[in-house]
């Protein structure tokens, strides 16, 4: 269920817990072929099927900046905040990938507010580590330091 936030204020409440989690999101090998052609970052280990059978993980996997740019639809699906007009990401400070994504996976990302802080003009910045699961897995693909700004 998504998370609604009315205010900033209400947001800022929230520094220091565990926000919100994303619905599943599946990643298919169109989804990876697609990254590989937007970003030229072509290694087999995502787009030669044969190949990667014989592979490390038996099956195609997902880039890792892939499962990173899963970021905002994470943010988007799992909270809103009603005062903002406007959200934009601003960075990260941390990233690790720190297990593989095969092909068919289902993820989800879980927000945890580490900070929130006002910003010029009329806005907040919000700090969130981002852990992202998949389905199926005790350890978690990637864990992430985002940093996103809303403004009224």
């Amino acid at each position: 269920m998504k998370k609604q936030f009315k205010t900033f204020d209400e947001v800022k409440a929230c520094v220091g817990q565990d926000v919100a989690t994303s619905p599943w999101f599946s990643v298919t090998q169109e989804q990876i072929n697609l990254f590989a052609q937007a970003t030229n970052d072509h290694q087999w280990i995502h787009i030669d099927k044969d190949k990667a059978a014989a592979g490390p993980f038996g099956t195609t996997i997902a880039h890792g900046f892939l499962t990173l740019s899963l970021l905002p639809q994470f943010f988007e699906s799992a909270f809103a905040i009603d005062q903002t007009r406007m959200g934009v990401n601003y960075g990260l400070n941390k990233v690790r990938f720190t297990a593989p994504v095969p092909v068919d996976s289902r993820l989800r990302g879980h927000m945890h507010l580490l900070a929130c802080e006002d910003i010029s003009p009329q806005g907040i910045q919000m700090t969130w580590q981002v852990t992202i699961e998949r389905e199926g897995s005790d350890k978690p693909v990637c864990v992430a330091e985002s940093l996103v700004r809303h403004y009224v």
